[in-house]
């Protein structure tokens, strides 16, 4: 291995112009890639195209009305929807909202239709009209029917009665869907922002899946106008204090940007698309190809500093760092690899992007940032470096305190992993942006006055063509959503069955005692024809009546769930359905939310898997690079307490583990490693090739690369550490506690390693001492 570092590092030096000019060409190559890298907003990308979850949901939207929408609550300061200027509004933003662009329909209070009997016939007409000529007995009427009706009240009025929506259903045409999802909230915002200036005493509070959809997109392009150079400009600011080198600090930008530039374009070339969980993977690339630049660079300047010539400290450099380098970036690979594992397509491209971009930095960083350097002035100091006395100290005080070092950390570990099990995998989606997002105020204040918005659809079978008018098929619909009624977790359930007790009654010349379900299949269905064919365009019985009358579709609105709650409460609508109703009667619960609660409980499985396989992997390929059983399964402890310390006290602070804390483990395993595979090779260097005893290895090590350690852990800290202020807290929870467990990783291999090593490494030396 020896012979292969020094054949290595001679050929990189010999041939640096060519080396600098075949780094140059293949970036370019690579980089072209990035015009072809796309953006969704689509939260359909976080499921497989095969995914049954996905599969039923599609199917629900193809055979009913599609659930995209924008839903504007509006909420008066004085509480009273019910006068002339409120229902005015509601009647004008209705018209207007039918010109939002790809409005496929809008339902209000003003043109619900409202039916009653006239004589022999039915009256379907809307609610109210031409609002400044209503008389008082009208304001009456629109209260009693808007606060009694099921279709209205916990839907479109809120449950005090003190709010009321307009819900829009947008149909995009598919074409471009991302162009189409900008045009669409641009005008919802052109149009609210016109009515918030005429009515600025009523609350206007968007929100719905187009704005989810928007709020992903924003959350995303924030991340990367903000995050991203506010992260470069850190880590440039900390590279030129700690490095001390102008011309250093540019060859690692340059290692960076090329680095970041490889993967991106070969995303572009696989046609990849970047949602809100995977932008930040350029950042991610930015701080991780540090790493290996610092090593290289830090090895080089401390031999010039002890008047080493410049091209003969690099060759040294590059014969020092091969392996460490190789170790650190492969452990770094399969990590971020095995994010794989996870059920969210997002994940995989965030694991995959970083994956190649710090392979690409490991190249970049052993030929092309000593090319560079060669060619570049660097000044310093003849003279030992003012870190090393400090770094000395510190291993002394290690090395005579490593019992009592060893025992504090291991208690401190052991209290973590009693609270590992307080983290439960949850999530909140409305949570899913923090509180400067417009988009989370406006969904917290709609859940509030309607008592919740989250969503389980139901399309529920009939036998055959028209079946849904059979009595015992109402029956049955009207026992299921009268269960869901009694669930201590529903605010409304929108069923056909409502309208059918209306029509009934309505029939029956509007005489309370026939508001039940019609008692023949014929008259049924005669109901529903004289409705249909009496309801306006754009406002017919899509949404709840499949083309040939053979199901229907029930929606439960629900209060603020996690994913588990909502998991548990479809469950108990299954046993529910198994013990009362006929089979054919037989559904499952859908819709966007229901497919993020499942994804999110089996993606944390999915991860362990991953993070469990990416952990042996590493521990092998560990024993085999560094020749030693015992010093590989030696590395492991360092390598696994930074993270039962980082999930430990994430469970005593916050207790639960969403879909981008489900990564961390697999994501910081390969970062950790990078420590301990350079404190240890430094240290076997100095045993094998000095012959030095273990506590002067250990001294060796912590002088040797304990400042490298320091500055990659610093910049990765900062890199992470900017992205905490990410506005999508999957993104911001991931940054928090890879934070952690970074900094974590470096107390462990500074305090811990070193005592292990003293405690089961007490070999003698394998030659003489040089």
């Amino acid at each position: 291995m020896h012979r292969i570092e020094q054949l290595f590092s001679e050929w990189v030096i010999r041939h640096r112009i060519a080396v600098i000019v075949a780094s140059l060409v293949l970036i370019a190559i690579a980089g072209s890639g990035v015009r072809n890298l796309g953006f969704t907003s689509d939260y359909r990308v976080y499921f497989s195209p095969t995914s049954p979850l996905l599969l039923a949901y599609n199917k629900t939207e193809v055979t009913y009305t599609k659930s995209d929408n924008i839903f504007l609550a509006l909420v008066p300061k004085d509480g009273d929807i019910f006068n002339r200027e409120m229902l005015t509004l509601v009647e004008d933003l209705t018209n207007d909202a039918w010109q939002i662009p790809f409005s496929r329909r809008v339902d209000s209070i003003q043109n619900f239709q409202n039916t009653y009997a006239e004589d022999d016939d039915l009256v379907v007409e809307d609610l109210y009209s031409e609002a400044e000529s209503l008389e008082p007995e009208d304001f009456k009427k629109i209260r009693e029917v808007a606060l009694s009706e099921p279709l209205l009240n916990g839907r479109i009025v809120g449950i005090d009665g003190k709010a009321t929506a307009i819900n829009i259903t947008i149909q995009f045409s598919g074409e471009n869907k991302e162009e189409e999802l900008r045009t669409v909230v641009k005008a919802a915002r052109k149009l609210i922002a016109s009515y918030q200036a005429k009515y600025p005493e009523i609350g206007f509070h968007v929100s719905g899946m187009v704005f989810m959809n928007g709020a992903f997109v924003e959350a995303g392009q924030s991340d990367g106008e903000t995050l991203f150079p506010i992260s470069f400009a850190i880590m440039v600011i900390f590279l030129v204090l700690l490095l001390k080198s102008l011309s250093a600090v540019l060859g690692v930008t340059l290692v960076i940007a090329f680095s970041v530039l490889a993967a991106m374009g070969l995303g572009g070339y696989a046609g990849v698309l970047l949602a809100p969980a995977s932008v930040v993977s350029g950042q991610m690339i930015m701080v991780l190809a540090v790493a290996n630049s610092v090593h290289m660079l830090v090895v080089f300047i401390f031999d010039l500093q002890q008047g080493k010539p410049k091209l003969d400290a690099l060759a040294e450099s590059i014969r020092i760092n091969l392996q460490p380098i190789f170790l650190t970036s492969a452990t770094t690979i399969i990590g971020f690899l095995g994010m794989n594992f996870s059920e969210a397509q997002p994940y995989k491209d965030l694991g995959n992007l970083v994956a190649v971009g710090v392979f690409a930095s490991f190249v970049l960083s052993l030929t092309f940032l000593p090319a560079l350097m060669s060619f570049l002035p660097v000044k310093v100091k003849v003279g030992e470096d003012s870190s090393v006395k400090h770094l000395k100290r510190l291993s002394s005080f290690v090395i005579r305190h490593y019992r009592s070092l060893l025992v504090g950390t291991f208690v401190i570990t052991a209290l973590s992993a009693i609270a590992l099990p307080l983290n439960t995998s949850e999530e909140q989606f409305t949570k899913y942006f923090d509180k400067t997002v417009q988009f989370r105020l406006d969904s917290d204040v709609s859940t509030k006055v309607f008592g919740g918005t989250y969503q389980l659809i139901y399309s529920i079978p009939a036998e055959g063509k028209g079946g849904i008018s059979e009595p015992s098929y109402l029956q049955d619909l009207d026992m299921f959503a009268g269960w869901y009624r009694e669930q201590p977790e529903t605010v409304n359930v929108y069923v056909l069955t409502d309208t059918m007790r209306r029509l009934n009654k309505n029939m029956h010349n509007d005489d309370p005692q026939w508001y039940r379900l019609p008692e023949s299949r014929e008259l049924a269905a005669q109901y529903l024809l004289l409705y249909e064919m009496s309801l306006p365009y754009g406002l017919d019985l899509n949404d709840q009546v499949n083309v040939d009358k053979s199901a229907t579709r029930v929606i439960v609105t629900l209060k603020e769930l996690t994913n588990n709650e909502m998991i548990a409460l479809e469950e108990r609508a299954q046993i529910w359905l198994k013990k009362n109703v006929a089979e054919s009667f037989a559904t499952t619960g859908t819709g966007a939310l229901m497919m993020f609660s499942h994804l999110a409980k089996t993606n944390v499985k999915s991860m362990m898997v991953g993070s469990v396989l990416a952990l042996l992997v590493i521990s092998l390929i560990l024993i085999f690079a560094l020749r030693s059983v015992k010093i590989g399964v030696l590395s492991l402890v360092p390598n696994l307490l930074p993270a039962i310390i980082g999930f430990g006290v994430w469970g005593l602070l916050y207790g639960y583990v969403n879909m981008g804390l489900s990564v961390v483990m697999s994501m910081t395993l390969g970062i950790v490693v990078d420590d301990s595979v350079h404190f240890l090779s430094k240290y076997l260097r100095a045993k094998r090739e000095k012959g030095y005893s273990t506590e002067e290895s250990i001294s060796y090590a912590f002088t040797h690369v304990g400042k490298a350690l320091i500055v990659s852990t610093l910049v990765l800290a900062a890199g992470f550490g900017v992205l905490m202020m990410s506005h999508f807290t999957m993104n911001s929870d991931m940054a928090k506690l890879t934070t952690w467990i970074i900094v974590a990783a470096l107390l462990a291999n500074f305090l811990v390693l070193p005592g292990l090593l003293m405690k089961f490494d007490r070999t003698k030396p394998t030659q003489e001492r040089k």
